[in-house]
C-alpha cells in the first residue's frame, strides 16, 4: 500500500466530538471515521486491524469445531414473540423498521431466535448433536447513549458462537473447551496479560456467567480482581457470598476499571423450547435441545488494544493486529527498490512514499499509526536499512 494513495491519512488534531482515547487516536491516525453518534466507518487502516482480529476468532472458533454461517441482519418479529422479547419493553435495544406494506422488522440486536428456528428443522436426533456454530454479523443495538469509541456504538460486528448439546453436562464440557478458547484468542491479540475470567450474572439462566475483563481507565464495568488467581468479580454480584463461594478472600481483591471483551454464558432450554428445537434421544424420548452463547465484538477488542496499548505519540499495535508488517519510510531519497524486494518477500508494508513533506512528519505520522515494525531508508543508512520496533526506542 503507498501512502500518497491511501483512503483516511493521518490529521493535525485531535476530533473535538470525541471524549475517548480509542476513536480520538484511531480517528486522527486515519483508521476510522465518525459517521454519527454510535455509527463510524473503517478506513483501509481500521479495516485491516478488524480483519487481523476476526481471522484470530474464527481460527479459534474452527478450532472447537465451530461451523461458519451468516444470519440475516432483518428480524422476522413472529420469531421473536415466540421466546417474548419481540416486546420493547423486554428487549429496549431495538431497532424497528416497516416495509412498505407496513409489515414490521427488526434490526437483529443477538441471534438465539433465528438461529433456534433454523436448526428446529435440522436437528432431530441425537445423532446430530453436539453442534456449534458461529457467525461474523452486524449488529443493531438502539443505545441511550453511544460512548467510548468503539466500545460502545449502535452498529457494530459481533462474533457470535452458539452451542446446542443433549445434556447440560455436554454442555458443561464444551463450555470449559470455549472458555480456553477465549483466553486463547486474548493472548494472541497482546492483551492476554490484562484480562481476566470475571464471574457475572448468569440472569435466569444459569448461577454464573463468564465474562472477559480487560483491564483499562476507560472501562465502564467495575471488577474485583485477585491478581494471583487470575480471576475477578463483576461488581453486581460482588458479595460476600460469591466471595466464599468462589474461595477467594476479600482482603486479596483489587477495584479495578475494566473493559468487558468478551462473554460466555449458559441459556440451557431457555430458547430451544418456545422455538420448538428438540431431538430424540437413543431411547426414542424427544428432549429440547440444550443451548449456550458465547460472544466477542473484534471491534470493541480493537478498541480496548488502542485504550491500553498507545504512548504519547500515537498507537502501538501488537504484531498479531498490526494493519501492516511494517511501515517503509523513506527520507529524502529513494526507497522503491526497497519496497519491491519486501513485496515480493510477501511482506505487507505500508510504504510512506510522499514526496515534499519533512522527515519529521514522516516519522511522526509512523508513530501516530502505530504499525509494530518500522524500516527506514534514507542517506545515513548507505546500502542498508534502519529497523527500529514501534515498541522501542
Amino acid at each position: 500500500m503507498l501512502y500518497s494513495k491511501l483512503i483516511g491519512k493521518t490529521k493535525k488534531q485531535f476530533p473535538k466530538d470525541e471524549e475517548s482515547l480509542n476513536a480520538q487516536l484511531l480517528i486522527k491516525a486515519g483508521f476510522i471515521q465518525k459517521e454519527m453518534a454510535g455509527v463510524y466507518v473503517f478506513l483501509p487502516l481500521g479495516l485491516h486491524v478488524l480483519n487481523n482480529i476476526i481471522n484470530i476468532v474464527r481460527e479459534e472458533m474452527n478450532n472447537i469445531d465451530g461451523q461458519e454461517i451468516l444470519l440475516s441482519a432483518l428480524q422476522n418479529p413472529e420469531v421473536w414473540k415466540k421466546s417474548g422479547r419481540w416486546d420493547n419493553e423486554t428487549l429496549d435495544v431495538w431497532f424497528k423498521t416497516q416495509l412498505k406494506n407496513g409489515s414490521e422488522l427488526g434490526l437483529g440486536t443477538t441471534h438465539e431466535e433465528p438461529l433456534a428456528n433454523l436448526l428446529s428443522e435440522r436437528i432431530q436426533s441425537y445423532k446430530d448433536l453436539p453442534l456449534y456454530v458461529y457467525q461474523f454479523q452486524t449488529k443493531f443495538r438502539n443505545e441511550t447513549r453511544a460512548r467510548s469509541g468503539l466500545i460502545r456504538t449502535r452498529e457494530f460486528i459481533m462474533k457470535d458462537l452458539y452451542s446446542f448439546n443433549k445434556t447440560n453436562e455436554e454442555l458443561d464440557e464444551f463450555y470449559e473447551t470455549a472458555k480456553d478458547s477465549y483466553v486463547k484468542i486474548f493472548e494472541r491479540a497482546g492483551i492476554g496479560d490484562k484480562t481476566f475470567l470475571t464471574f457475572a450474572s448468569g440472569g435466569s439462566f444459569s448461577k454464573y456467567s463468564h465474562e472477559f475483563q480487560t483491564i483499562c481507565t476507560a472501562g465502564e464495568d467495575t471488577i474485583y480482581l485477585d491478581r494471583n488467581k487470575k480471576i475477578a468479580i463483576n461488581k453486581e454480584v460482588y458479595t460476600d457470598e460469591v466471595i466464599k463461594d468462589l474461595g477467594l478472600k476479600k482482603e486479596d481483591l483489587e477495584e479495578v476499571s475494566a473493559v468487558e471483551v468478551g462473554n460466555i454464558f449458559k441459556q440451557g432450554t431457555r430458547f430451544s423450547e418456545p422455538l420448538g428445537l428438540k431431538f430424540t434421544d437413543e431411547n426414542g424420548v424427544e428432549k429440547p435441545v440444550v443451548m449456550g452463547a458465547y460472544g466477542i465484538g473484534p471491534s470493541r477488542l480493537m478498541a480496548t488494544i488502542v485504550e491500553i496499548n498507545h504512548d504519547d505519540k500515537g498507537i502501538i499495535w501488537p504484531k498479531s493486529v498490526s494493519p501492516f508488517n511494517a511501515h517503509l519510510v523513506s527520507l529524502n531519497t529513494q526507497a522503491d527498490g526497497v519496497y519491491e524486494k519486501l513485496n515480493s518477500a510477501g511482506i505487507e508494508v505500508l510504504f510512506d512514499d510522499r514526496e515534499n513533506v519533512t522527515a519529521g512528519e514522516k516519522l511522526s505520522d509512523a508513530d501516530l499509526i502505530g504499525i509494530t515494525n518500522r524500516i527506514i531508508v534514507s542517506k545515513n543508512t548507505g546500502d542498508g536499512v534502519e529497523l527500529k520496533s514501534r515498541d522501542s526506542d
